[in-house]
């Protein structure tokens, strides 16, 4: 072995590559977290159910337009007339009064003086005649207690 063999090669070597995968794992364990948050909190939004009050969308009618709602208020007394479709009543607030046609069958409970949400939209832009498609009994958990007769079990019978 000569001198000029022994001698160490000293000319520049380029660095040992990053090990990259660890960085990899950790953005794509970030990017699915961020997913799964987004699709949560969609599903959390979508299945809430608000409803506005007679007084609110009245406040704002302009805005609401036909765009589907569920409009809140208290069916006013002497108002409901059964149709061939369904069933016309006037639905109130503290500062105004709906009419809403709503085709189908009403719930059981359904009667004058009672407060109830309504699913559907507004008829004309910027009318208050009201289209419902669903009619939803609003009660606390205490009115079965307090009208035991007014409850029909689906075979008939009174709870």
């Amino acid at each position: 072995m000569s001198v000029t063999e022994a001698r160490a090669d000293l000319s520049p070597v380029a660095p040992p590559p990053r090990p990259r995968g660890r960085w990899r794992s950790i953005g794509v364990l970030v990017v699915v977290a961020l997913a799964i948050l987004a699709l949560l909190s969609q599903g959390l939004l979508s299945s809430l159910n608000y409803f506005e009050t007679v007084d609110q969308v009245l406040a704002h009618r302009a805005a609401v337009g036909t765009k589907e709602i569920r409009l809140e208020g208290l069916v006013a007394a002497r108002t409901i007339v059964r149709t061939a479709v369904g069933t016309d009543f006037v639905v109130t607030g503290s500062k105004g009064r709906v009419v809403v046609h709503a085709t189908g069958e009403p719930p059981q409970l359904f009667a004058a003086n009672i407060p109830v949400v309504v699913v559907g939209h507004f008829t004309t832009r910027r009318g208050l005649t009201f289209a419902a498609t669903s009619i939803l009994v609003k009660h606390t958990a205490t009115y079965i207690a307090q009208h035991p007769t007014r409850v029909r079990a689906p075979n008939g019978s009174t709870r």
